[in-house]
């Protein structure tokens, strides 16, 4: 983190990449010194060196702030988002800004029970798929950016086939009854998970929660 280091790992990045540019280029976390990697981002953009950029996993406070204090706005914030938790505030403020929402562990890894849940495998059966389809109708009918993660191939060509049915307004209300509104994978405020980030390299535990 921080204006001049921000520079030297795009630049690395670019290199690495043999490429001249990025379409979209985040910061991770709203921690250290954030203010400055976005200043360093805001300069990137206006040079053209990168499309579009924004941050992943602020809250409402720290994104409202940020806006607050930017001349770029976040054009994205990624987020933990699932029918666990399901972050309308988020959302909502995101809408404000024109921020684009990303979900980026639309399953919660499968944590907590997630593809055991009875309203989504109700909602599966009724239209031939399966509970992470209904997941990811979910988001894209939500008008969120979804990155779903898998190795396997099978898995892949489900993931896309979800372009061949829609959600009617009493499946997203039934979905809307599965929301916990606490985090499964990253809580930003919770002591535990800073200090796990911030050892990550040392101990990469994927979450404390």
């Amino acid at each position: 983190m921080g204006y001049d280091k921000t520079l030297k790992a795009f630049d690395e990045s670019l290199s690495r990449l043999s490429i001249d540019y990025l379409d979209l280029y985040l910061i991770h976390m709203p921690f250290g010194d954030y203010y400055g990697s976005y200043r360093a981002l805001e300069s990137l953009y206006k040079e053209g060196r990168v499309k579009a950029i924004g941050v992943c996993n602020f809250l409402p406070d720290r994104l409202l702030d940020l806006c607050n204090n930017v001349t770029v706005i976040p054009q994205v914030n990624q987020i933990e988002h699932h029918p666990h938790y399901q972050r309308r505030e988020d959302l909502d403020l995101m809408q404000q800004f024109n921020i684009q929402p990303e979900a980026w562990v639309p399953f919660a890894e499968g944590l907590k029970g997630m593809f055991d849940e009875p309203v989504l495998k109700d909602i599966a059966q009724k239209y031939g798929k399966t509970p992470a389809q209904v997941i990811l109708r979910w988001n894209i009918e939500q008008g969120i950016v979804v990155i779903p993660k898998t190795v396997h191939e099978k898995r892949m060509m489900e993931n896309f086939n979800v372009f061949d049915f829609a959600l009617d307004a009493q499946d997203m209300v039934k979905i809307k009854t599965l929301d916990k509104n606490c985090p499964s994978m990253l809580d930003t405020r919770n002591l535990n998970e800073i200090r796990r980030v911030y050892d990550y390299l040392k101990n990469p535990v994927l979450t404390s929660l």
